[in-house]
This record gives structure tokens, C-alpha cells and sequence, in this order.
């Protein structure tokens, strides 16, 4: 026989392309062949993401969401804690805005996505949608979650290099087929709905260079433009076969000339084995997960310094990894005087100044009259940024901060691995903790307690029971 003619092993299996292998396994996933640990830390992320919502319920963010959306028409689908039902996809772009809108949800540390701001609020949708047990919801959240961290981790960063927010841009592939799974879509339905999904992705950064609100709505609209692509897929509706590595498919088209670092094994490797809900990182503070390390080293030399405040300090050096810069150390002007909480949550200046004058950063610290106190200002403007050669981003968020006091002498303090991430996890106590501490701003001791207690035993219940806990207006 002509040597032509005999393929090698890898022509004759070819590799099938990553819409598929997605599928199957989104489609496959058997609640009870989880690791009970995996299922567990899931119900706790759910919990946290509620509590956020809750805790946003007043802020304007809010309240201007919900009205544009009424203006749009009710419905049958449920807005957590107002009272109101709008249409489905509007629903969930609410509630994934009334979960991210503080930027105190979770992140998954190598996608750099907030994805149970998209997943959830697809998951929590589609099973009142389609009547679906708590068993069932949970895990569309899993199989979502699970596609939506790797499609981002196969950027290793690019994303918010090029300008793009990886919540929206990814996770719109993880509500697909959240959604898909759902409302019952064949494999090649929910591969389908994938490649539909490509013309959906969405989310700039442009946020960043002036603190507008923008960045909130990017969880909810993947949210909604996942089930959208998979009632579309259901139907016939024709998508591109090859989303992700396609000619002009999603790290072509979004990464650019960074489209080289793209690593599409992520996408696939480990799938059901290692499971990326494990590396999801709990938000400790309510800023970017890149300020973390930074504002906890701050804290330390704050202690260090006996609480004596920013006196002495002639000036002040953080290192972050080069990755981050744009979006929370530039433009320096704008990062040391921030003009609004949403600008502040994404400063290192002002994070920084807050820590060595306070000793904490918490919701107080995004206030009106904590963005203009003087002393804050005045510390935040000696803040200098420097890139740090030796941060192991994205696999930790890596910050150190040193001191140049008027006397002469140096402090300094580095917080290698972010605190909440998975090398240094929150426990599951400590989430219900926050749970609480966020519930509790907008509920009654009782209710939190009985909300909590629900989500935990989510498996176990008709999920309607929790649409109708979570559809009580405050």
C-alpha cells in the first residue's frame, strides 16, 4: 500500500472540535458523580452570590436597572428581593447585575471571570422557566460554570488586554449550555448553541477610564444571550461549527495579536476530573480581585505602623503584575482620585491609601464622603505603581507595598497568594459568614437564615422553592 494512503493516529482519530467536547460533557454530568466537596462549594457560591444581591438592593445601580427593565414589559421570571416578574432574559440581566454590581463576587482566578454572575442568573432563570428541580438547576450551574472558566483561562489573561471583560465575553458560552441542559437540547443542538453564542460575546473595558456602569450589566446580558442562543439552537437555527478555533472565532477575533499565547487545550483538559470550582477565588474585600493582595499588604503595614495612620509615609510603592495595570493602576491621575465607588474598586492608589490609613477596605470605604476624605486624597496621591517581575499571575494576584518614610527608613509587606483564592481558600463558614454580613443589609436575621438553609439543601428541593423565597420582596 502506498504510505499516502495509510494515515497517521492522529488523521485517523482526529481531535473533535471544543463545541462538541463541551457539549457532551455539559449534557453528560451527573449530579451525582460530582465530588460531594465540589457540590458543596457550588451551593456555597450560589449563596454568596445571593447575598451580594441583596446587599445591592438600594444602591442606584439598582434602581436604575430595574426601571429600564419594566419599561420594557413584565413577565413570569423572577428579580431577587424586589417582588417584581419581568421577561426572562430581562430577569437575568437583573439579577446579574444586582450580583455584580458591588464587584464583591467571586472570580475564577486563571479565566480572571466573574462567572457565577452569569451562571447563576442563567441557571436560577431557565429552571423557573422550564420548572426544574433544585437537583437539576444545580447542575446547569456546575456544567456552566465548568465551560465558562476554561473558555476564559484559554486567554491566560489576553482578554483585558486587548480591552475585553472576560465575564461577558465567556460566559456567555457557559450559559449556552447551562441553558441547553436545561431545556433539553440534543449534543449537537448544544454544540449548535455554542456557535451561536460567538456573535454574542460581549463586554469592553472602557469602563475603567471614567468608573461608568457598564461593567454590571456584562454577567446578566451573557445570562440572557445564552438562553437565547440555545432556544435558538433548539429550533434549527444554524451557528458556526467551530466557535473557538475558528478562522475568525473567538480568540482570533479577540485577542488579536495576542492570539498566540491562547492555549485551547484549557478548554478541554481535565473535563469532569478537575474541576475548576475549586479554583474559583472568594472575594474578601468589595474591589477587583487584582487589588486584593495589595489592600491586605496594606492592612499589615497599617498594623505595622501601630495604626498611626499615613503620618511619616514621604511615599508609597506597590508592585503588581504587569497584567493588571491597565485596568486598576492607569491612568494614574484618574486611579488617585477617583471619581466615583465604581472608579475606586478599581484603584490601587486609593485601595492602598485606604488600608495604611484605616486598616480595612469594606463597603463604607465606597461611599461619597469616604471617596473625598482629605487625608485618603492627600495619602493616595504619593501612590507609584511598579511592575512586579516575580508575581505568579493569573495563577495568584500577587501584590507587595513598601514604604518610604520621611525618616529614612523602608517598610514593606508582600501578600504572594491573594487571600479567598484557591491556594488560600475561604472556608465554606467563612462564605456563610459573608453570606450574612450582605443578607443581613437588606433581611431580617430569620430570612437570611431561612434562604441560607435552602440553597444548601438546593438538591434536595423543587427549585421552585427557592424562586419563591427569593421573589419576596424586601
Amino acid at each position: 500500500m502506498n504510505a499516502a494512503a495509510t494515515p497517521s493516529n492522529a488523521e485517523a482519530t482526529p481531535q473533535l472540535p471544543i463545541a462538541p467536547q463541551l457539549a457532551d460533557f455539559a449534557l453528560g454530568l451527573r449530579l451525582d458523580r460530582v465530588p460531594a466537596a465540589v457540590r458543596e462549594r457550588a451551593k456555597h457560591l450560589l449563596l454568596d452570590a445571593i447575598g451580594l444581591a441583596y446587599a445591592s438592593h438600594d444602591y442606584d445601580f439598582a434602581k436604575v436597572s430595574l426601571r429600564a427593565m419594566l419599561s420594557l414589559g413584565s413577565g413570569t421570571a423572577t428579580v431577587i428581593g424586589h417582588g417584581r416578574l419581568l421577561q426572562p432574559r430581562d430577569a437575568m440581566l437583573m439579577n446579574g447585575v444586582l450580583v455584580h454590581g458591588l464587584d464583591f463576587d467571586d472570580t475564577h482566578s486563571r479565566g480572571v471571570i466573574h462567572a457565577t454572575a452569569s451562571i447563576f442568573p442563567c441557571a436560577f432563570g431557565g429552571a423557573e422557566r422550564v420548572a426544574a428541580s433544585g437537583a437539576q438547576m444545580l447542575a446547569a450551574y456546575i456544567a456552566g460554570m465548568e465551560v465558562a472558566t476554561r473558555v476564559g483561562a484559554v486567554a491566560q489573561g489576553g482578554f483585558h488586554q486587548i480591552g475585553f471583560h472576560p465575564t461577558g465575553v465567556a460566559g456567555v458560552f457557559g450559559c449556552a449550555v447551562a441553558a441547553a441542559r436545561l431545556d433539553g437540547l440534543s449534543a449537537q443542538q448544544t454544540a449548535m448553541a455554542q456557535g451561536i453564542a460567538l456573535s454574542m460575546a460581549s463586554g469592553s473595558l472602557e469602563f475603567l477610564q471614567d468608573g461608568a456602569w457598564t461593567k454590571r450589566i456584562h454577567p446578566g446580558w451573557a445570562a440572557g444571550a445564552g438562553m437565547t442562543a440555545a432556544a435558538l439552537a433548539k429550533q434549527g437555527f444554524i451557528g458556526p461549527q467551530a466557535p473557538y478555533e475558528g478562522r475568525f472565532g473567538l480568540y482570533a477575533s479577540y485577542l488579536g495579536e495576542m492570539r498566540a499565547q491562547a492555549d485551547l487545550s484549557l478548554a478541554t483538559a481535565g473535563l469532569g476530573q478537575q474541576w475548576q470550582i475549586e479554583e474559583v477565588a472568594l472575594k474578601p474585600i468589595p474591589a477587583c480581585h487584582f487589588t486584593h493582595a495589595a489592600a491586605d499588604a496594606a492592612v499589615a503595614l497599617h498594623r505595622q505602623l501601630g495604626g498611626n495612620g499615613g503620618g511619616g509615609i514621604a511615599r508609597v510603592r506597590v508592585k503588581m503584575p504587569q497584567q493588571v495595570v491597565k485596568t486598576v493602576c492607569e491612568p494614574v491621575a484618574n486611579k488617585r482620585r477617583p471619581a466615583n465607588s465604581y472608579e475606586a474598586q478599581f484603584s490601587i492608589p486609593y485601595i492602598v491609601a485606604c488600608g495604611l490609613l484605616k486598616g480595612r477596605f469594606t463597603l463604607d470605604e465606597l461611599e461619597p464622603a469616604a471617596l473625598g476624605a482629605p487625608d485618603v486624597l492627600a495619602l493616595a496621591g504619593k501612590v507609584d505603581y511598579e511592575v512586579d517581575p516575580e508575581s505568579t499571575f493569573p495563577r495568584h494576584y500577587t501584590g507587595e507595598v513598601i514604604l518610604e518614610m520621611a525618616d529614612g527608613r523602608q517598610l514593606a509587606h508582600r501578600e504572594a497568594i491573594n487571600r479567598g483564592s484557591a491556594d488560600r481558600p475561604l472556608t465554606n463558614h467563612d462564605i456563610s459568614e459573608k453570606y450574612f454580613i450582605n443578607a443581613r443589609r437588606a433581611l431580617p436575621e430569620s430570612r437570611a437564615a431561612q434562604i441560607r438553609e435552602t440553597v444548601l439543601s438546593l438538591e434536595r428541593l423543587d427549585a421552585g422553592v427557592l424562586h419563591a423565597l427569593l421573589a419576596e420582596p424586601i
